[in-house]
């Protein structure tokens, strides 16, 4: 059965506001949910829901209920997503990605890895993290300046995907690292990236939605917690986060569009998180917040 995509088309701003839209409708079922920019000099951006193909007339209708009040204008297109693996497929000729002190490299760049790099090895995969999104270099950079300012002694990286900001803590800092995700799959490739990057011991890797698993209990309470995942289960789940967070300690968000940073602000400010700073990369932010 094939995969396509219903999309539609208005600015950056537009798209930021269907894409709060459309995560209302879909709240937490399995829909992906996008924006991608078409052309930066004319504003035009696509916002985006993947499904499959028997699920079409449905979620039509609801994007359409959905955007009723504020975008009734706009036309919801369809493309069919031809059987290709997108992500190896993307980063073909992509270049190593540097934030802060980390290098981000496919095996084919190793000749890339220069002294003084903390190089991480994350090839085409099947989990979310190759460094090349705007989310993943943000966490990375901000990673790299809290574990050298604050000398965590433990870390949490809730929604793991390909486990690079795991690896990334664990390169920095010789502390335990819970890394969580609910995609299995993902935790597979994670475990694999792990190995490919040396590190033997040190980083627990589990299957978990949220925050429902034994192991955070055993593991924490936490001096740093990188969550990488959308704004809607960010602020959903602002209270458990918190209450996970040991005193004095970190959190890295992100996986937030611009327009949508204050409202994660607000939502962590309400369970007595001090914000920090905010980084801005291709139109995501990365927050990073305190306790105390």
């Amino acid at each position: 059965m094939s995969e396509i995509r219903l999309y539609v088309t208005s600015t950056e701003k537009g798209a930021a506001q269907i894409l709060d839209i459309l995560s209302e409708v879909f709240g937490e079922e399995d829909f992906a949910i996008a924006t991608t920019e078409v052309d930066e000099k004319k504003d035009i951006w696509e916002a985006s829901v993947y499904l499959m193909r028997a699920e079409e007339d449905e979620v039509r209708q609801r994007i359409a209920d959905g955007l009723q009040y504020s975008f009734a204008d706009l036309d919801i297109k369809s493309e069919v997503i031809p059987d290709v693996d997108w992500i190896a497929k993307s980063l073909e000729g992509l270049k190593p990605v540097r934030a802060g002190r980390f290098l981000v490299h496919g095996s084919h760049d190793r000749d890339k890895v220069k002294i003084n790099d903390i190089a991480i090895e994350i090839d085409a995969g099947q989990a979310f993290g190759t460094g090349h999104h705007g989310t993943t270099a943000g966490c990375l950079e901000v990673i790299d300046q809290v574990v050298r300012a604050r000398a965590p002694r433990n870390a949490l990286d809730l929604g793991t995907g390909s486990g690079v900001l795991a690896i990334a803590v664990r390169k920095l800092r010789n502390i335990p690292v819970l890394a969580t995700d609910i995609d299995p799959v993902a935790v597979k490739v994670a475990k694999e990236n792990v190995r490919r990057n040396g590190i033997a011991s040190g980083i627990r890797l589990e299957t978990a939605p949220g925050f429902h698993s034994p192991a955070f209990r055993h593991e924490g309470p936490f001096d740093l917690i990188i969550a990488n995942i959308l704004a809607r289960p960010l602020i959903k789940m602002a209270p458990q986060l918190a209450h996970h967070l040991a005193p004095g300690g970190s959190v890295i968000l992100s996986g937030i569009l611009a327009a949508q940073r204050w409202k994660v602000i607000a939502a962590y400010s309400g369970v007595r998180l001090r914000h920090v700073r905010t980084i801005w990369r291709n139109g995501w932010v990365t927050i990073h917040l305190m306790h105390g």
